[in-house]
């Protein structure tokens, strides 16, 4: 057995992304209960005990960005008992999410210290338009806070993606302002981790010594390697992290055990 697999992480955190509730519970989205699957999604996530020291939702939270779709992800949400942070996707009303995530455990704080492990949240949100970008004031934040703690590896998550999927069509909404974003890491060695969301589907990559990692959606999951938007057949999914106090994490993509076969392909409506 590895040294790491010796360690209890500093910290386990789960990752949930692109729910795309809607405001009716009983709603679907291109042939899919969201709103169902969410709820099978977190039922998953902490079966057999499984518990969270933290809950990250990492965007498009909402199709319908209205009080009664994050209503309805917040009484699932505190159902557990877990802390957790909720970041804005394009899809997201950020000033309505401030309103109703807005306790002391769940909420929409850009920051937070755990341990020797900073989390960094950062929107990437361009409003009325599907694309992202980081703006001045989000890198400035992200620089700030990582200047701050030089002694706390950092995480930092993103809801649009920030390195090529080779989707075509989904590249064209990829953070505008990467360049800068990575340039501004690449100045701070004790990042770790970029976690992001949107592309619905898995994807695990490196910058230099930075994991880049990418999670599927509590709903349906887009084709991989397409040219032009398509549905893939894979389940509902969610992220768990284990970060330790050397720096080092572990991770996994946990599916539904039942893969959605006979969504309707059509984009509209997304």
């Amino acid at each position: 057995m590895s040294n790491l697999a010796k360690q209890a992480p500093v910290l386990s955190i789960l990752q949930v992304t692109d729910l795309h509730i809607l405001a009716q519970p009983e709603g679907t989205l291109l042939g899919v209960n969201t709103a169902h699957y969410f709820a099978a999604v977190l039922d998953l996530a902490f079966r057999n005990g499984q518990n969270y020291d933290l809950i990250l939702l990492t965007g498009d939270l909402a199709q319908d960005p209205v009080a009664a779709s994050y209503q309805h992800i917040l009484a699932k949400i505190q159902a557990y008992g877990v802390p957790c942070l909720c970041l804005p996707g394009n899809h997201d009303d950020f000033t309505v999410m401030q309103q109703v995530f807005n306790s002391e455990h769940i909420n929409c704080r850009k920051q937070a210290l755990f341990g020797n492990w900073q989390i960094i949240n950062l929107n990437s949100q361009i409003i009325g338009s599907e694309k992202g970008n980081l703006a001045a004031e989000e890198l400035d934040f992200l620089e700030s806070s990582l200047a701050a703690h030089p002694n706390h590896h950092a995480l930092i998550a993103v809801h649009h993606h920030s390195i090529p999927t080779h989707c075509t069509w989904l590249d064209t909404m990829m953070i505008a302002s990467s360049e800068a974003f990575w340039a501004i890491i690449k100045q701070h060695p004790q990042t770790k981790a970029v976690i992001n969301g949107h592309i619905h589907q898995e994807q695990d990559g490196t910058i230099g010594e930075v994991r880049v990692l990418g999670t599927p959606s509590t709903c349906f999951q887009f084709k991989p390697d397409s040219k032009d938007f398509g549905l893939d057949n894979k389940s509902p999914a969610y992220r768990h992290l284990s970060l330790y106090a050397d720096g080092s994490l572990t991770t996994e993509v946990c599916y539904l055990p039942e893969a959605l076969i006979g969504l309707n392909h059509d984009s509209d409506g997304y």
